[in-house]
């Protein structure tokens, strides 16, 4: 009896102990003004497709993330100019880099994939900055910042591990 209070016991603390889980989750911490309304990208799954539009030799005045097979909404606004990079099966977006000028817009945007592969729209101004996950199995999950109708004035980013199947595991 006294034996199997005391293995009781020790089950039951050793099942209420919280276990060690790598953290995953990270977050890049915004850049540019924060004038505008806010937004924060929303899909389920991995992120396959990225979509910029730029004013001509000027800022960034839009884009818009692929979830799985749906597309978010336009965060910011469109124009003529708009570059647009699918990613492969098992491609992650790992990286973003670019360039702002605080009382303005985000003026330039780089999405590098874990292939290697990028998107660049923009131009070359201002002040730089480069977003990347903590850890190097997470990719990009959300992307959030401000904008005010014309541009993105803001930008920040989220990073977490996708859980997967071996399949559809980053590459």
């Amino acid at each position: 009896m006294f034996f199997s209070l005391i293995f009781s016991l020790c089950c039951v603390t050793a099942w209420a102990l919280p276990q060690y889980q790598p953290q995953y989750y990270s977050f890049s911490p915004t850049v540019g003004r924060g004038h505008g309304e806010s937004f924060a990208s929303v899909g389920e799954g991995r992120i396959t497709g990225v979509r910029i539009w730029e004013q001509s030799n000027s800022y960034i005045k839009g884009f818009q993330l692929k979830y799985e097979n749906v597309w978010t909404p336009i965060y910011g606004s469109t124009s003529n100019e708009e570059t647009e990079l699918l990613l492969f099966e098992g491609e992650a977006i790992v990286q973003i880099s670019g360039k702002y000028n605080p009382p303005n817009y985000i003026y330039c945007l780089r999405f590098v994939t874990s292939r290697g592969r990028s998107l660049i729209a923009g131009q070359p101004t201002g002040n730089s900055f480069n977003f990347y996950p903590v850890d190097g199995q997470s990719e990009l999950q959300i992307v959030s910042g401000r904008s005010d109708g014309t541009g993105i004035a803001s930008i920040g980013a989220h990073w977490a591990l996708i859980y997967r199947n071996d399949s559809k595991a980053l590459t």
